[in-house]
């Protein structure tokens, strides 16, 4: 879950960074489930943010994505 916001799950991810727009514009075709947003650009992690009740179908993307691109998740970074 995201702090602050029980509607809203985030996974971050660490994927190649020539792939990142490529991500972001499969998961934002899916309207309305999440968004991605770069949290690192040198080191290539992004956040999925997706609506809490469609996390399921988020995260069944992200699987069939994985076919085309290498990401792994990985832990929110620590903030400070």
């Amino acid at each position: 879950m995201s702090p602050g916001r029980p509607d809203i799950v985030e996974i971050y991810l660490r994927l190649p960074p020539e792939d990142i727009a490529y991500v972001k514009y499969v998961i934002e075709s899916y309207e309305g489930v999440a968004v991605l947003r770069t949290v690192d650009r040198t080191a290539a992690i992004v956040v999925v943010m997706i609506a809490a009740d469609l996390e399921h179908d988020a995260r069944g993307i992200l699987q069939a994505l994985q076919h085309e691109v290498a990401w792994t998740e990985v832990p929110p970074p620590r903030d400070g």
